[in-house]
């Protein structure tokens, strides 16, 4: 162990002497992978010898061997040994670890033994993950349970680089209050548990709040649990950092003696907090206290910092970026000689004149949204290119795929690997714009949907040459549920061309939206303001797919995974069928034939009901689990319930008040395809539509009072299965194609 720590100590000071060295360590009191395995199935590392080799290495790697009847996985460090694990469960156990299979049965499973070492590497030493959104849409009321697995995801897929927002409210909680706010003053700017990320981003303040004070306090614990565990594995947690947001409070101000407070306007109706200018003799007082007590919350090995000023059009009239940029800088700096500025890139920023002037390897860049508008400068198709790229700073290939945690099946696989590649290309040919590419991301803005998608993009840096998409899907296949048929590879290549090969150059945001979540009109071309539910592939394609995997259905019975994408596979295409006929419903109503259009709408609610019961024979296609989840946290304490459980049905639905739901475009952004809503969400909107329509009367013209209504409602949803998911796909294919006989 005293070796260890010295190589440890070594690889600290080469990271501070070269910047742009990432060099993540590994230091544990016992191994993490066997504890993970362990959590897996109790017993079953065992099976395994997990070696720590070559710690000094400049490159990541896992090696596969074996020893007698036991699998050796040896890398140089323990995040590289879980991509190792992973790699040999899914090429030769045939074991897909994801999240709708966390915990399967390891001890059924033959472990084959590796018949000669194989060997991966990646100079790709950065493997980010998540977005401020994900801790919103999708995180916003786990527990550590439910953290603990999610880590456990992360390292098998060699992840190294978290965004680590959970208890970032309470280090402002305790800056405000060392700083002299009053409670009341805080409870006016911090937002409520499901809206974190938007106050984070300096988007909105108070929205949702305000928190009780047992919320702070378990979040901050909670946060130190996941550091704990992410240290145990090297991982390194990107914090959030201080980028001069101040409360919109003038009388605050003056008692602060800030006299440099620029107001940034409003975002979707909300008003941002202010930002305060660097030249204001208090910024650097402020970001000293808050990063003083982020180091008392949770340690002062934080590296990296999160910081997004002028998030979404933010305004920068009469700032001097240079200068902010400095001052930001030099605050974290402060904090940490060692740390790096992670930015998100994003429309506008990072505001180039903020960064320019900043040490390259001080600052990493995410390339948030690499596979539709890449800002790194290899495409210059795309809206935001930028000739030069990031200038000298770092930068990551990221992947964005998800907006709002909607559900659907989507992807751009091809252009993901093709961009990936074209980056790794350019930067062996020394590009001014891609030599400072430093790994791959994902950054969703939820998460626990299209798992194919994640294993492709984490398994890019361990692919040193391009690779047939076609090809690596049949591997996919046969990884995820063990063995494969014909019908089950006919049935993915379907997918990968239909779902997974979204238009290249085409700008739509996350899946293709589903008419049935959408506020009723006889023409939807979106669900979300910014989305679209306009298809790009037949309706039929994605009711082929279901026929074949349904033809081997009972071959594949009680294989968690198949049953998860045989229940996904036929709730895409009864959301596709659904589509085309909502046009079949304007058809009739613009050539007037009443009775046609009556027939027509009472099947479009009642495939909406269907869908509904099909989405009940799986729990993460339920809405119950996500409320349940967040009435946890009220504990006992009746008025607590109410308050978690209108922030997690807020957020789905209406996001906001009026306004901003109806005026700043915000309302469905969220929406979720998920049995309990489907049936007393949107089947109650499009009822009420049809049968102002079937009657010659106008519909209503505004369904906020109902959407509202649903967001203070008691009752109760399931929160396990409630029926067998063969049955049900088989149910939703007989229906599918009874009506396309009519």
């Amino acid at each position: 162990m005293h070796r260890h720590r010295v190589i440890l100590l070594l690889l600290s000071l080469l990271f501070v002497a070269s910047p742009r060295v990432f060099a993540f360590g590994a230091h544990a009191a016992k191994n993490p992978v066997a504890a993970l395995v362990d959590r897996i199935q109790p017993g079953q590392s065992a099976r395994f010898v997990f070696e720590l080799a070559d710690q000094q290495s400049p490159e990541d790697f896992f090696e596969l061997d074996s020893r007698g009847r036991r699998i050796v996985i040896r890398g140089n460090n323990y995040v590289s040994i879980a991509a190792g694990l992973n790699w040999y469960l899914k090429y030769y156990a045939g074991v897909q670890v994801t999240w709708n299979n966390p915990r399967p049965r390891l001890s059924t499973v033959k472990f084959p033994r590796p018949r000669q070492v194989e060997r991966h590497a990646t100079d790709m030493l950065v493997r980010y993950y998540l977005n401020y959104c994900t801790f919103s849409y999708s995180t916003a009321f786990w527990e550590w349970e439910r953290w603990e697995q999610e880590i456990d995801w992360m390292a098998l897929h060699g992840i190294n680089l978290p965004l680590s927002l959970t208890g970032a409210a309470t280090v402002w909680r305790n800056t405000l209050r060392e700083l002299g706010f009053e409670q009341e003053q805080i409870d006016r700017f911090v937002a409520g548990p499901a809206h974190q990320a938007w106050w984070l981003m300096n988007n909105l303040e108070g929205w949702g709040g305000p928190n009780p004070e047992a919320w702070y306090e378990r979040q901050a614990q909670l946060e130190q649990r996941i550091v704990e565990r992410y240290r145990e594995w090297g991982i390194e947690p990107v914090f959030a950092g201080y980028g001069g947001m101040v409360p919109n409070d003038t009388a605050a101000w003056r008692r602060l003696g800030l006299t440099e407070v620029q107001d940034p306007g409003s975002w979707c109706g909300y008003r941002r907090p202010g930002f305060l200018l660097p030249t204001d003799p208090q910024f650097a007082k402020i970001a000293d206290a808050y990063y003083r007590n982020l180091k008392a919350l949770y340690g002062d090995r934080a590296r990296y910092f999160a910081i997004d000023p002028f998030h979404e059009g933010g305004s920068t009239q009469g700032v001097d970026l240079p200068a902010a940029g400095q001052a930001i800088y030099n605050a974290m700096k402060r904090a940490n000689a060692g740390a790096v500025w992670v930015a998100q890139a994003w429309q506008s920023c990072p505001h180039p004149a903020m960064i320019r002037d900043l040490p390259g390897g001080d600052v990493l860049v995410l390339d948030l949204n690499s596979e539709s508008r890449p800002m790194w400068g290899g495409d210059r198709r795309s809206p935001w290119w930028r000739d030069g790229g990031y200038g000298r700073h770092d930068w990551v290939y990221c992947m964005l795929l998800n907006f709002g945690g909607n559900v659907g099946m989507h992807g751009k696989m091809q252009r993901v690997i093709d961009g990936y590649y074209l980056a790794r290309g350019m930067q062996r040919a020394d590009s001014a714009c891609a030599r400072y590419l430093r790994g791959v991301g994902t950054t969703p803005e939820g998460i626990e949907n299209n798992p194919v998608m994640f294993e492709l993009l984490y398994e890019l840096p361990w692919r040193p040459e391009r690779f047939d998409r076609m090809r690596w899907m049949e591997d996919f296949v046969q990884a995820r549920y063990g063995h494969t048929l014909p019908q089950v590879v006919e049935a993915w290549r379907i997918l990968a061309n239909t779902v997974y090969d979204a238009p290249y150059d085409g700008l739509q945001e996350g899946t293709t939206e589903s008419v049935f979540c959408a506020r009723p009109a006889l023409r939807v071309e979106r669900v979300s303001s910014w989305g679209s539910a306009v298809l790009n592939y037949e309706a039929s394609e994605t009711e082929r797919a279901l026929g074949l995997m349904l033809e081997v259905a009972d071959r594949f019975r009680g294989c968690n995974n198949f049953e998860y994408d045989l229940v996904d596979v036929a709730r895409q295409a009864l959301a596709d069928r659904g589509n085309g006929l909502l046009k079949r419903i304007e058809t009739a109503f613009d050539e007037k034939d009443r009775e046609r259009f009556r027939q027509l709408s009472e099947e479009f609610l009642e495939l909406i009901l269907l869908q509904d019961d099909l989405l009940s024979s799986r729990r993460e296609f339920m809405v119950g689990p996500w409320i349940e989840s967040a009435m946890r946290w009220g504990g006992r304490r009746p008025a607590d319930q109410e308050f978690y459980r209108w922030n997690a049905r807020t957020l789905l639905t209406t996001w906001g008040n009026r306004h901003a739901a109806n005026v700043g475009g915000l309302r469905d952004y969220a929406h979720r395809e998920w049995a309990g809503m489907l049936r007393d969400f949107y089947y109650p909107r499009w009822k009420t539509f049809f049968e102002a329509m079937n009657r010659g009367e106008v519909p209503p013209a505004d369904y906020y009072p109902m959407e509202a209504e649903w967001t203070v409602g008691t009752q109760p949803y399931p929160i396990h299965a409630e029926s067998d998911p063969i049955e049900m796909a088989w149910k939703v294919y007989d229906r599918l194609i009874r009506h396309a006989r009519k």
